[in-house]
């Protein structure tokens, strides 16, 4: 697929570029190309970055940069299968465990939250940071709901980093989990209260907390511009009928 004249590999972290540096230098440029692609456009076009990441992974498939990446688009495009497979394979040969709450997540997908259960309680666990162990935990919260286990993914969730005032980077979507699993169990009250948390640290929009607080409270948003245009369709409507009332009235002649 064509990829805009003005993308260049430059964009791409320097890192992957190093990968890149085994490859022929025509060749590494169209693959990194192709990675930029899939990088810009995972989020509002993922069917388009995964096809940007097909043709990477059909240039390169032995640099794990490029097989992370076909995993990632294959992910946003809810393939599990496939991007567990990619992500197994960029782990083999880069030797890390970054990618092992995605993994577990991909078992969720795959209707397989034993599994992801087994993989949270494993010791790469313990070798991953901060983020990756809270991403760990959330992946484990979800697969306790797959299981109807409420209570359990609750207790999942509570940690030092769901009780710590500090906002970092995986707060927002921590509170979230917490109070959408509070409101799954019927605890309304500590629901609303947790979503409020969750606003306060989601300064990116990341999550929809606004949205479910204001949905708590009884709050309903009406979009001014789909308001304005029913009341334009109403008087048109009207005026309308007010013609065809006067075509058919009876004149004076007749």
């Amino acid at each position: 697929m064509p990829i805009p004249e003005d993308v260049t590999g430059d964009e791409i972290d320097k890192d992957v570029r190093q990968e890149l540096q085994s490859l022929p230098k025509t060749l590494a440029e169209d693959v990194a190309r192709n990675l930029v692609m899939v990088a810009r456009l995972i989020d509002e076009d993922p069917e388009g970055a995964y096809g940007y990441s097909r043709v990477a992974l059909r240039l390169a498939s032995r640099v794990a940069a490029v097989r992370e990446a076909a995993g990632f688009a294959a992910y946003a495009n809810q393939k599990y299968s496939e991007a567990l497979a990619e992500f197994r394979a960029a782990r083999r040969m880069t030797g890390t465990v970054e990618l092992w709450p995605l993994m577990a997540d991909c078992e969720r997908g795959l209707g397989r939250p034993e599994k992801a259960l087994d993989m949270a309680g494993a010791p790469e666990v313990h070798k991953l940071d901060k983020a990756g162990q809270v991403e760990m935990r959330l992946v484990a919260a979800g697969a306790r709901r797959d299981m109807g286990q409420l209570d359990a993914a609750i207790v999942t969730l509570q940690s030092p980093e769901l009780a710590s005032n500090s906002v970092q980077p995986w707060t927002a979507r921590l509170r979230y989990a917490y109070a959408d699993a509070l409101l799954a169990a019927g605890r309304q009250g500590e629901a609303r209260e947790w979503f409020a948390k969750a606003v306060e640290a989601d300064k990116d929009g990341s999550t929809d907390a606004s949205d479910r607080l204001a949905e708590l409270d009884g709050v309903e948003f009406v979009d001014a511009f789909d308001e304005s245009e029913s009341e334009d369709e109403g008087e048109a409507e009207s005026e309308d009928k007010g013609e065809a009332g006067d075509a058919a009235a009876p004149t004076d002649d007749e």
